[in-house]
């Protein structure tokens, strides 16, 4: 740590310049999601691997993992997606947040209900981006006139 010493008795003057250190730029946060609608979880333990080394290669902190499982999985409203957008509301003012998943295909199949999903995202002040280089930020800075990135 630099700080500048004072000349008056150990006592800083109100008008002197304290140096505590330079300014680190805060990281994004990655929350990382994914659903499993079957019994194994092999495939779903490679996408999870996946967006944890995306994230450290952005070098992303990683807020934690939500994952829906079974009939959640497939249902319009999960359980742990939800929960991951009240996390990551809790953040958004502070940091960047994004919501990271392996491909579209992990929000929904379906076109109309995976940019339902990206909605979500976006009003709980996030962005979402896949593993595959392909992020929703540019489209939603364009359209909103915000970005989180």
């Amino acid at each position: 740590m630099d700080t500048k010493a004072s000349s008056s008795g150990g006592t800083p003057a109100c008008n002197e310049n304290i140096r505590i250190g330079a300014a680190r730029p805060v990281s994004a946060l990655a929350f990382i999601y994914d659903r499993s609608a079957t019994r194994s979880h092999s495939l779903l333990d490679l996408r999870l691997i996946g967006c944890q080394n995306y994230a450290a290669r952005w070098g992303w902190e990683v807020a934690g993992t939500w994952v829906d499982f079974g009939d959640h999985a497939i249902d319009i409203q999960r359980p742990q997606f939800g929960e991951l957008l009240d996390a990551m509301r809790t953040q958004a003012g502070r940091r960047k947040v994004i919501c990271l998943v392996h491909n579209w295909g992990r929000l929904a199949q379906d076109g109309d209900v995976c940019l339902r999903q990206q909605q979500r995202v976006a009003q709980a002040g996030g962005c979402t981006a896949t593993t595959f280089d392909e992020s929703d930020e540019r489209r939603r800075a364009v359209l909103s006139g915000v970005g989180c990135w």
